[in-house]
C-alpha cells in the first residue's frame, strides 16, 4: 500500500493502518533499532512503541510526503532514549565509534542549554548536507542516522568501502569548518 494511503488510514483512526505499517516497514525499523540496541525482544518492543507513537503523531501531523523518514526518526528516538535507559553507565562500542568520528566538528550534549544548542546544530548540520552532493548526503545520513556500516552505505551506493571512508571523513572536515563558520564551535 502507498504511504499516502497509509497515513490516510491515520487520519480515519483505522487501525489497519498500523498493520499496513508494519507490513511496509518492520524489517527496516527494526534494522534502524538493532543498529543501537542490539537486543532482538527490546527491538521488538521498539518497533510496537513506534507504531504507538505514530497513531499519537498522526493526525495533527501529516507525513504522506516522507512517512518512512518520519517513522525512521520515531524508532531512532525511542530506540536511543531505551539504550540510554538500560546503560546509563556503560557505553556501546558502536555508539562511541560513532560518537568519536563526529567528536571534533559536534560537541557533546551534556546539560540544558546544551540540549536548546544542540536543536541548533540540528539545524545547521540540516542546512550543510544541502551544499554536499547527494551522493554524500546519503553516505552522511545513512552513517551517522540510519548507524549503517561502511560495508551497508558501499554495497547500497556500490562502491568501494575507501571510498565511503574517504568521503565521509572529508565531509565531517567540512562540517567543522562549517561550523565554525557559523561560530558554533
Amino acid at each position: 500500500m502507498e504511504d499516502e494511503k497509509i497515513v490516510q488510514l491515520y487520519f480515519n483512526r483505522d487501525e489497519n493502518a498500523i498493520k499496513y505499517t508494519a507490513d511496509k516497514y518492520s524489517s527496516k525499523l527494526c534494522n534502524i533499532s538493532y543498529k543501537i540496541i542490539r537486543d532482538t525482544c527490546t527491538v521488538q518492543e521498539c518497533e510496537n512503541d513506534t507504531y504507538m507513537e505514530t497513531w499519537k503523531r498522526i493526525p495533527p501531523s501529516n507525513p504522506k510526503d516522507y512517512f518512512f523518514a518520519f517513522l525512521a526518526r520515531i524508532i531512532r528516538t525511542i530506540s536511543i532514549d531505551r539504550y540510554r535507559k538500560e546503560t546509563s553507565l556503560k557505553r556501546n562500542c558502536n555508539i562511541v565509534e560513532l560518537s568519536k568520528e563526529l567528536d571534533n566538528c559536534i560537541p557533546a550534549i551534556d546539560s540544558v542549554e546544551s540540549e536548546i544548542e544542540a536543536k541548533l546544530l540540528g539545524e545547521m548540520v540540516s542546512r550543510f548536507l544541502y551544499t554536499l552532493s547527494d551522493e554524500k548526503q546519503i553516505m552522511f545520513v545513512r552513517r551517522y542516522f540510519y548507524m549503517e556500516s561502511i560495508a551497508e552505505i558501499a554495497k547500497h551506493l556500490s562502491i568501494t568501502e575507501s571510498k565511503v571512508k574517504t568521503s565521509l571523513f572529508r565531509v565531517r572536515g567540512k562540517l567543522k569548518i562549517y561550523l565554525e563558520k557559523e561560530e558554533f564551535l
